[in-house]
């Protein structure tokens, strides 16, 4: 599944300058820059300017790199905001905002590089709150014999720190969003059935490849699409749910077929007379009938009892 459907809104926590910017510089830049962005984490840093009570620029020439993050022009300043991979592919500097960022991420916040013009200005560190539920769903998929992956574009050291809180045993982090639906289908390479939990246009390609798919019903159309089935809700719970009333579902499939072979099994042989050279019973074809209609009628109420059906995890 995919971290931010353990999560719950992310709130923005530190901003920490370098060389020479200050605080309301960095955090007023990189607001007017994720002010345009659809990702997560860009409403918290967002609401941390207005909290602040900072008036964010007009922005030009605004382009998302896909896995890396974001960048444009801000009152004539060139603003990068971004992940490691980033500044490295721009060649910026990171000097002592490298060993703050991995002490931010250990802490299990999400530190995103600021740079201004080909220099460090600082860094946004954003933390998810985890939604209420996770750590009981992820104990009771764990219950059910069932291994629980994180699929993340998060660092490694902030997806990790998510995993311990809420109990994810495996994570596979820093995965490029044109990559998840490779990672799903390796998964599945390794001999398993794969249910993908997902709820953001870059998942849709895993919700596909994944053998079922479960879009988040708070989440993008695209991935709703993708899914086979949605969590109108929006919590993990219903994965539960989903699980538990597909075994009630298979249980009264198995129960109807065993009802009408036994059914059949013994009402064909009398229909053909097998009796009939010890007994001399014969089935009229008005009891034949009779009898595959109330065959009919036996599958069809176990059936119905799907109707009364209420899921523990309710």
């Amino acid at each position: 599944m995919c971290s931010s459907d353990l999560k719950g809104k992310p709130e923005l926590t530190n901003v920490v300058p370098d060389n020479s910017f200050d605080e309301e510089t960095v955090l007023g830049l990189a607001a007017a820059v994720e002010r345009q962005s659809e990702h997560p984490l860009a409403s918290a840093i967002v609401a941390g300017a207005r909290v602040n009570r900072l008036e964010l620029s007009d922005v030009t020439n605004f382009s998302a790199i896909p896995g890396r993050g974001v960048e444009a022009d801000v009152i004539g300043r060139h603003v990068l905001l971004g992940n490691t991979m980033l500044m490295a592919d721009r060649k910026i500097a990171l000097g002592r905002l490298e060993p703050e960022a991995r002490r931010l991420a250990d802490d299990g916040k999400t530190p995103m590089f600021v740079a201004v013009d080909g220099v460090a200005a600082g860094i946004v560190a954003a933390a998810d709150t985890i939604k209420a539920d996770s750590i009981a769903v992820i104990a009771q998929l764990k219950t059910l014999g069932l291994e629980v992956v994180m699929l993340t574009g998060d660092n490694r050291r902030t997806a990790n720190a998510i995993a311990r809180q809420v109990g994810v045993d495996r994570v596979l982090a820093e995965v490029l969003p044109q990559d998840k639906a490779y990672e799903v289908q390796k998964l599945q390479l390794e001999g398993k059935k794969v249910g993908m939990v997902g709820d953001g246009i870059n998942d849709a390609p895993a919700l596909a490849q994944a053998d079922i798919g479960f879009a988040i019903g708070t989440g993008t159309d695209v991935a709703i699409e993708a899914a086979d089935i949605t969590l109108i809700s929006g919590s993990l719970r219903g994965v539960l749910t989903g699980i538990d009333i597909s075994k009630a579902t298979m249980r009264n499939v198995y129960q109807n077929l065993a009802g009408a072979f036994i059914y059949n099994s013994l009402g064909i042989p009398v229909a053909l007379g097998v009796l009939y050279p010890f007994t001399g019973l014969l089935l009229s074809p008005l009891l034949a009938a009779l009898a595959m209609s109330f065959s009919s009628v036996t599958v069809i109420s176990n059936a119905n009892r799907l109707k009364r059906w209420t899921s523990k995890e309710a």
